[in-house]
């Protein structure tokens, strides 16, 4: 693995076959000046709110905040989210088959209309065949929290997705509009294009779908028949948004909260107060069938 302080940014992430060749698991740009004009989120960490907040204004108790935003939307934290900040390294340890760099950030009350001193720190860990992500994060006023990595998954050498096997323990996603933003209502899946309980191909469907997990790990799988990597995600957050980009072959699993949950009270509630931790605990393991 590679990691990059500007955005904590997974550069690369390869895998060994047992004749001691590497497969690259995320798709990544060759030099790091490049990821500085990047607008797909390569590999970082998106917040301090992964995915869109509506309306500009966020609410926290009885305070109004003016978010940046662009046509009412914030997107990932504003125009310069934790993804095109720069983070500090805070340490980095190795021992036996783990390897892990630890990274934190802090950001100032007022950062992109947010409220709260944040102060956020993230693990990524490789032991064996897995990388565990954690985000922690600590505020001294109210505000809103949830963090996520982007980075987009890519278990073969081949220009296309279509042909992997999915699979999502998750029976209902959140209804988004054109903007795709979230409406409020929650939708069963059964007997659509968004039903991925039973593992299929992807084939043509392409998805930027909020679901909603049910609980039962992992929380999806991916399989490569040409590769021959399976790849499992388990986390401790209620939702995962399940990103295929249109302009190259990727894909992401954003494990996160609920987008826009600050709008929407009868959403899981994203706020993080003084005295609390937030932590999103996400681990992607891959293995060959």
């Amino acid at each position: 693995m590679e990691v990059l302080d500007y955005g904590a940014i997974i550069q690369r992430l390869q895998l060994r076959d047992a004749r001691g060749a590497y497969t690259d698991l995320v798709v990544g740009l060759q030099e790091p000046e490049a990821y500085l004009a990047d607008q797909a989120y390569l590999g970082a960490c998106v917040g301090r709110f992964a995915g869109r907040i509506s309306g500009g204004v966020l609410r926290v108790g009885n305070e109004n905040h003016r978010l940046s935003h662009r046509d009412g939307i914030t997107l990932h934290g504003g125009e310069r989210g934790f993804g095109k900040r720069t983070w500090k390294l805070e340490a980095q340890r190795t021992s036996g088959d783990t390897a892990g760099v630890l990274l934190s950030y802090f950001s100032p009350d007022g950062e992109e209309g947010f409220p709260g001193n944040l102060r956020v720190r993230v693990l990524y860990q490789i032991s064996g065949n897995s990388l565990l992500v954690r985000h922690q994060a600590v505020t001294d006023r109210p505000t809103v929290v949830s963090l996520a990595n982007h980075s987009y998954f890519k278990i073969d050498s081949s220009g296309s997705i279509d042909h992997y096997r999915l699979r999502l323990n998750a029976r209902e996603r959140l209804e988004t509009d054109q903007r795709l933003l979230p409406t409020g209502r929650i939708l069963d899946i059964s007997q659509t294009e968004f039903d991925f309980r039973q593992e299929r191909e992807i084939g043509a469907t392409r998805l930027d779908t909020p679901y909603i997990l049910n609980g039962a790990m992992p929380a999806a799988e991916l399989l490569s028949p040409e590769s021959k990597i399976r790849m499992q995600v388990t986390t401790n957050q209620p939702a995962v948004v399940v990103y295929t980009p249109p302009h190259f072959p990727g894909i992401c699993f954003e494990t996160q909260g609920y987008p826009d949950a600050p709008n929407h009270p009868g959403f899981p509630s994203t706020e993080l107060h003084p005295g609390e931790e937030y932590l999103n605990e996400s681990r992607f393991t891959f293995e060959y069938i």
